[in-house]
């Protein structure tokens, strides 16, 4: 196995995937700090990361794995029979350009959420994973658990009656916030503009390769560590395109939802260098076999619809998913889901479960390595997914409504919003 990052959700999907703690010492807890080090379940060949801290961690913990902090040198150095699998956990804005090599050497690939930064970038990765035909998984660790499917079973065996509209809120507001709203989260510095002051980037990040394919800029401490930089356009999409990997999972596979047929934003106006904070996004859906079109609602951070407001037991849920049917609604978040009205589905028998458990999309995806057996976000899934989130923010950014060509991906009444679908990669990069 190859890691490419390995600090933070890298760190994380170490100890899921292989079984070994890599935050010890500062910031890890004592008994994790003082216990050895296991062996781990699965050989590492290779550790990349342009954070020195994150890399020296995982060098003392998997002696025998070659460390690189350049991706690109990983992939030309390793021996294409070294690798069974690579795992991608960089920033958001990097993800495709450590994903594509390994589609290219037709090797299988677990790759953190939101698969790509852009709409491009996610077509491009779902025809080279197609092309490649290799075992692959985003990570949307909740499409894995029992909740969601017992949601999507409700759904396709017609509890609540046809599905015409729904609503995700999502109460998180990683944007351009308000310097009270800054001041609440302890992790966002207040910036309403790029910072014009050049600071030296910490000793152990090599900030030129941190920017991978973005367009330069001084380092600031409003764009490191991480969660400071998902809200600029450059390397992040803010709110919706991480969580919308989240949330918007869920309609989208109860729904059998594809391609939008047309998108519109609305919120603030515009920032040309960071996403919004609060916005809600409307998606139209044609219909899909049985399931009649469908209108597709997001809400983030102060953006709630009315029937959220207005019913006491909605307005609990901080987050959550609402679908309403012609025969009732079902809300539902990542570990609960509740049948409404609750007096009438009191007596309610849920169908039998026809969507299999999953022993964890770590372990689904180690086992469709080695068995053949299916994933359950793979890119084929993965990718419209990332493209129909990334629409949401083209949406908001064009100002107005946009309408989708999917297949030719193109926005067909408003010719300058389709430069928001791609962007030219920094010289040295490419895919």
């Amino acid at each position: 196995m190859v890691f490419i990052g390995v600090g933070g959700r890298g760190a994380s999907n170490v100890q899921s995937l292989v079984g070994v703690p890599l935050l010890r010492g500062k910031g890890a807890n004592e008994k994790t700090s003082s216990a050895p080090i296991p062996e781990p379940s699965e050989n590492v060949v290779a550790i990349c990361d342009v954070n020195g801290e994150n890399l020296d961690r995982a060098a003392a913990a998997f002696k025998g794995a070659r460390a690189f902090r350049d991706f690109r040198k990983l992939y030309e150095t390793i021996k294409e029979s070294e690798i069974d699998g690579v795992v991608v956990s960089t920033t958001e804005h990097t993800h495709a350009y450590a994903t594509m090599p390994a589609l290219k050497m037709k090797k299988p690939v677990y790759c953190e959420k939101p698969l790509t930064r852009d709409v491009a970038e996610a077509r491009l990765i779902t025809k080279a994973a197609a092309d490649a035909g290799v075992v692959t998984q985003m990570g949307t660790q909740i499409h894995g658990m029992p909740n969601y499917r017992r949601v999507v079973e409700l759904i396709q065996s017609g509890a609540i009656g046809k599905v015409r509209e729904a609503h995700v809120c999502v109460s998180r507001s990683w944007g351009l916030q308000s310097q009270e709203e800054a001041e609440k989260n302890k992790d966002i510095v207040f910036v309403t503009e790029r910072p014009k002051e050049e600071q030296t980037p910490p000793p152990y990040l090599d900030w030129d390769l941190w920017l991978g394919p973005a367009p330069y800029r001084p380092y600031n401490e409003v764009y490191f560590p991480g969660p400071k930089w998902y809200r600029w356009w450059d390397f992040g999409n803010g709110t919706m395109s991480d969580l919308g990997s989240h949330w918007n999972d869920l309609p989208f596979w109860a729904l059998k939802l594809d391609a939008p047929l047309s998108i519109e934003a609305f919120g603030p106006e515009p920032h040309p260098e960071i996403a919004p904070a609060n916005m809600h996004a409307v998606y139209e859906y044609g219909p899909r076999g049985e399931m009649p079109a469908c209108t597709l609602h997001w809400h983030q951070g102060s953006s709630k619809p009315d029937v959220w407001k207005n019913d006491p037991l909605i307005s609990q849920w901080g987050s959550g998913v609402l679908f309403i049917g012609d025969q009732g609604m079902l809300l539902s978040d990542y570990s609960k889901h509740v049948l409404l009205p609750e007096a009438q589905f009191k007596d309610f028998q849920p169908p039998k479960p026809f969507i299999a458990d999953s022993p964890g999309q770590h372990a689904e995806w180690i086992n469709a390595i080695k068995n053949g057996t299916p994933t359950a976000s793979p890119f084929s899934y993965a990718g419209p997914l990332s493209e129909a989130n990334h629409l949401g923010n083209v949406a908001f950014r064009a100002g107005g409504k946009i309408l989708w060509d999917a297949k030719a991906m193109k926005i067909t009444n408003n010719e300058a919003a389709n430069r928001f679908l791609s962007r030219e990669p920094r010289k040295g990069w490419s895919l």
